[in-house]
């Protein structure tokens, strides 16, 4: 069980100037991640609503992507205030996540062009936040 000391030396690693700006980096990027998968969503709907072809797959996808996002963000946060279990669970995030949401789009004919396309931004954005989280900074002020 963490001690209140623990926690606090944990808290003061992870938070100095140098480790907020990234963290504020991670947030944007993050941010972003979670704006293209709603503009991703949002087109999804908007071609439902307008009688055009929609599969339940592309629901899923573009609704799984909006709701890692808000999951991400959120640990994000709490990582920021010094939460080591959530800057660990934000590392992985960030690496997986790319990984899976290219090889589910390379499945030919799985998903249209302009859907592929917006998924490998979201892809990008999201991969962006594994260089941050696991350089050499943060990294090292969490493994302390």
């Amino acid at each position: 069980m963490e001690t209140a000391s623990s926690s606090t030396a944990n808290a003061t690693r992870l938070d100095n100037p140098h480790r907020a700006r990234d963290f504020g980096r991670v947030k944007v990027l993050v941010a972003a991640y979670g704006a293209l998968g709603a503009a991703v969503l949002i087109t999804v709907a908007a071609l439902a609503l307008t009688g055009q072809t929609v599969t339940s797959f592309m629901w899923g996808r573009s609704a799984g992507v909006v709701a890692s996002a808000a999951v991400t963000y959120w640990l994000t946060v709490l990582a920021a205030r010094g939460a080591r279990w959530a800057y660990l669970r934000v590392r992985v995030i960030s690496i997986v996540m790319p990984i899976a949401i290219i090889a589910i789009d390379m499945i030919p004919g799985a998903l249209p062009p302009w859907f592929v396309a917006l998924q490998i931004a979201c892809a990008l954005t999201i991969g962006a936040t594994a260089f941050i989280v696991n350089g050499r900074g943060l990294r090292a002020a969490a493994d302390r």
